[in-house]
């Protein structure tokens, strides 16, 4: 049952507004002015607040400003009988969901209380998403070499600066990218991922920097590229080292520039990007063999994150064996399953050649086929780790 709070100094719209929130069957409370409604705030969740503007002591724009200062994310509905235009922009500026004039048209007040609820259940519902998605995307370890990946990510995050990330593939890159991205001051706006090696090379330069109609046989209309759609926010470029070096030139002029061209036209576009790379490849070794830019690698590598492999952090193997027993059993919606030691002890003697995704696969396995606390029988017999 949705909560409402009125805040009101007027007993009588307080009385009609309950009685009829009530019908309704809405969870109803009040508070005669605005220092008794903000002390209610503090003390409860509420869905909706109808809050007058005109009030003693405190009048109804302080309340709402003050609930956003506590971190309260309640949808406010301000009423007055002396609204004017100049009175409705205010409140919405400072964060109300809506403006409405006294005495209410029921109807009006009803459909917006329930917009009101759409909107909170839906800001509720992100929340949830946002902390499953974190938890999900979460970087996994205690060993040294992990500490100190974290470390740099901390103190990198917050800078615009270019970083190239190096490791194997598995290794958990993108893991490395993601938290560049979520620390950093461009958190709200979008991570664009890019995989250069999936893309064929003809259709790279279109995928990145968009193209006009009539650009190409298949072009039938405009389209922007992945650096327009991340304008504001961050560019993952992943196995860059596998990028053409036609294409390499105008990332390189994109770089340098702050420009880019979509392909068939002439005219340039300023995008405000942070550019995140990766590879498996030596790019250094690439260079030597004229299949990657030189000038484009040390564009891209103001800073250098080595994710290190799987068999170099065995330690971690039973925090990471933890972690995906309960990310899987919640994707499944089943319990989480134990594992014994003897178990862990067995995983930890493989090597890894896949690294963290091939992990992943072998506890997706084991929570499948094992029992329900997984043993080291589990493991012989439905892995290939000998």
């Amino acid at each position: 049952m949705a909560k409402i709070l009125i805040v009101d100094d007027e007993k009588s719209i307080r009385g009609t507004l309950k009685e009829i929130l009530e019908y309704e069957k809405y969870q109803v409370e009040e508070a005669k002015d605005g220092e008794e409604g903000l002390n209610l705030i503090s003390k409860n969740d509420y869905d909706v607040v109808l809050c007058d503007i005109k009030m003693p002591k405190m009048d109804g724009i302080e309340v709402l400003e003050k609930a956003f200062e506590m971190g309260r994310n309640t949808q406010f509905i301000m009423i007055s009988a002396h609204g004017n235009i100049e009175t409705a922009v205010e409140a919405t500026k400072k964060g109300a969901f809506d403006f409405i004039q006294k005495p209410p048209d029921l109807n009006r007040l009803l459909l917006t209380i329930r917009n009101a609820l759409d909107k909170s259940n839906l800001v509720t519902e992100t929340k949830v998403l946002r902390k499953k998605i974190s938890k999900t995307f979460d970087i996994i370890g205690e060993s040294e070499a992990i500490k100190q990946v974290k470390e740099t990510i901390e103190k990198v995050a917050p800078t615009d600066a270019r970083v190239l990330i190096t490791g194997a593939n598995g290794s958990g890159k993108e893991l490395v990218a993601r938290w560049l991205h979520e620390k950093s001051a461009r958190s709200k706006s979008p991570l664009i991922e890019v995989n250069c090696a999936a893309i064929p090379s003809e259709l790279i330069e279109s995928e990145l920097f968009g193209h006009e109609k009539g650009a190409f046989t298949s072009a039938m209309k405009q389209r922007s590229g992945k650096f327009e759609q991340a304008n504001g926010g961050t560019i993952f470029l992943d196995e860059i080292g596998d990028m053409s070096l036609s294409a390499q030139a105008k990332v390189l002029r994109a770089l340098q520039e702050n420009k880019i061209s979509r392909v068939g036209g002439d005219k340039s576009i300023k995008v405000n990007v942070r550019v995140v790379a990766a590879t498996n490849k030596d790019l250094k070794k690439a260079i030597e063999e004229n299949k990657f830019r030189e000038d484009l690698y040390h564009r891209l590598s103001v800073i250098l994150i080595h994710v290190p492999p799987l068999k170099d952090r065995k330690d971690d193997i039973p925090l990471l064996v933890d972690h995906f027993l309960e990310t899987i059993a919640a994707e499944y919606g089943t319990r989480k399953k134990a594992i014994n030691q003897k178990a862990i002890e067995y995983l930890q003697k493989s090597d890894w050649s896949g690294n963290i995704r091939e992990l992943r696969n072998v506890v997706e396995r084991l929570i499948i086929m094992g029992n329900d606390e997984i043993t080291a029988e589990d493991v012989k017999k439905y892995t290939d780790i000998e």
